[in-house]
């Protein structure tokens, strides 16, 4: 059915977080725990707004300020997105916004009616709530990348597991100087100890911020058992096709099993 672009919630969304570099109109398609903060920074500062990273929390009450106009998603020189393996993306969300009670746990705690004991979470807790169709897409940080796609085709997609590689293309075309905010945000787990070999999926959200508070986190991959490697496949169906149709399965974090029925 015909509606008017203005209630197209689904492209008002995307168009939301379509953001627009004026000095060379490309347009970058801005999907939270996918380099978001390195990106933003470095929109800000081609767009004057900050001075490189002084003053770069600006960019945190400011996420939609460069949102492009319906004319500029049309005219574009170039359009980008980066992508993620959308099972790092997940644990990242949980170790760095659930696991230290960033206002995206409080989100979670509200939409579960304040039943989530707060000690006692797991990632597989975790997993089981944002399941929830109410819950799936009543938080950015958690809701599928696909949602945030205005184009049906890009110019560029760039896998995040890549980016360090993809850094002189995007600059070359897109105009951007990348400015990387990571020591800025911490918010990644690069500065931890990753820890593997063991399963951290039932790990109590207390042990865990135990283990960041001395430099330690469990690895993306030791969050997940093959229970939930299939529950957030499920979840995530459309996410994990996109990143396969555009990158393949070498960076995924469980790439799908070959079909033992095949001849």
């Amino acid at each position: 059915m015909n509606v008017g672009l203005g209630a197209n919630e689904a492209h008002t969304f995307a168009a939301g977080h379509a953001l627009v570099c004026y000095a060379s109109d490309a347009i970058y398609t801005f999907i939270p725990k996918n380099a978001c903060s390195t990106m933003r920074v470095s929109l800000a500062n081609a767009n004057g707004c900050i001075d490189g990273t002084e003053n770069w929390t600006w960019i945190h009450p400011n996420n939609r300020t460069f949102a492009a106009t319906l004319r500029e998603l049309v005219t574009a020189r170039f359009t980008f997105v980066i992508l993620r393996c959308p099972y790092a993306r997940l644990a990242s969300v949980f170790l760095d916004k659930i696991v230290s009670k960033t206002p995206e746990f409080w989100s979670l705690y509200r939409l579960e009616n304040d039943e989530i004991d707060e000690s006692a979470l797991t990632f597989r807790d975790f997993v089981k709530a944002i399941a929830k169709p109410e819950n799936l897409r009543a938080n950015i940080h958690w809701r599928p990348q696909e949602d945030f796609l205005v184009y049906e085709e890009y110019d560029a997609y760039y896998p995040l597991e890549q980016f360090k590689a993809s850094i002189p293309h995007i600059e070359r075309e897109s105009g951007l100087s990348i400015i990387d905010a990571r020591p800025l945000t911490r918010h990644g787990t690069d500065r931890f100890e990753l820890l593997s070999g063991k399963c951290f999926a039932d790990t109590p959200l207390a042990e865990l911020a135990d283990m960041k508070r001395v430099g330690k986190s469990p690895a993306h991959e030791s969050l997940y058992d093959a229970a939930l490697v299939d529950r957030v496949a499920e979840i995530y169906t459309a996410d994990i096709e996109l990143y396969l149709s555009r990158f393949g399965p070498a960076d995924l974090l469980f790439p799908p099993k070959e079909d033992t029925q095949k001849e």
